[in-house]
């Protein structure tokens, strides 16, 4: 796959997280709690994306081409949208932010690629799945629970898309205007559930619960970032000593290399998890409203 190895552990977490679920689910099944189907659909949805923002689904043209965002590889990796492309271009020449603010701004451009990237992989199993439910001839109790099904995806889809306009209007006041220094999260997902938060069915007690459980949530990633940017700089150290033929150096930066690698992963699969449930809080939110 020829992936870094930050993606590396990116990806670990992830499949770390679908097998705790498929683990989960199977015990569901086990116990007939899953009698339509919509848990294990949700898994399988959940390992494409997997699959695809890894280059393992079998499509060139998937992967994504890793970079340390702001460092040279970030001319390579393109962002699959001209409006993006346009609005990037155009904040990086702008003169209106740092390395560092164009480095976060980059996050930001990547973490709305990915949304869009995961509403096109739902929205392309719900047509499968009305294509399906479209040749049943005869309707029946099952095709209800079918259709119940359909219901739930179509308002995931409308959550999706509420997400992706809502970012794409924050990505184009930031770029024309620079960052707001006022600005309570930088975190691009951290934005996305604060801005989520605000229109579901919260009081203000909960809500301000909320808000400050997203700063925890906001710590805990930047110390991923961390570790990420730690374990790419230990990876290049130790391409580094290979290549010197020192053995005692070379121990010395493998260790150091497996102890970061270790960490990021760890990281990585408790920022995602508290990412889940944090999200799954604001739908139900959400669908609250819409009752």
């Amino acid at each position: 796959l020829h992936l870094s190895a930050v993606k590396l552990a990116e990806l670990h977490s992830d499949l770390k997280i679908q097998e705790k679920d498929e683990l989960s689910w199977k015990k569901l099944k086990a116990e007939g709690l899953d009698e339509d189907g919509e848990k294990e659909a949700k898994l399988r949805r959940n390992l494409n994306v997997i699959m695809t923002k890894y280059g393992m689904n079998g499509r060139k043209d998937s992967q994504l081409v890793d970079t340390n965002y702001i460092k040279d590889g970030t001319e390579s990796d393109t962002l699959d949208d001209p409006r993006l492309e346009k609005l990037w271009s155009k904040a990086k020449t702008s003169g209106k932010f740092s390395d560092e603010e164009l480095d976060k701004l980059w996050r930001e451009f990547k973490h709305h690629k990915e949304k869009i990237r995961e509403y096109n992989i739902l929205l392309e199993t719900v047509r499968r799945t009305e294509d399906i439910h479209k040749n049943v001839i005869n309707p029946s109790e099952e095709n209800l629970v079918k259709e119940e099904i359909l219901h739930n995806k179509h308002r995931e889809l409308k959550d999706k898309l509420r997400s992706i306009n809502q970012g794409f209007e924050r990505l184009r006041k930031v770029s024309h205007q620079g960052y707001d220094t006022t600005s309570e999260f930088e975190e691009p997902r951290v934005i996305d559930l604060w801005d989520m938060a605000k229109s579901a069915n919260f009081t203000e007690k909960e809500l301000e619960s909320f808000r400050e459980e997203l700063k925890h949530f906001e710590a805990k990633i930047e110390k991923h970032h961390h570790y990420q940017k730690q374990l790419e700089i230990s990876h290049q150290k130790l391409k580094h000593v290979e290549g010197t033929g020192d053995k005692d150096h070379l121990n010395r930066n493998k260790e150091k290399y497996a102890m970061l690698e270790e960490k990021t992963k760890e990281l990585g699969y408790k920022v995602k998890k508290h990412l889940q449930d944090l999200s799954s809080r604001i739908s139900q939110g959400l669908q609250h409203n819409e009752l």
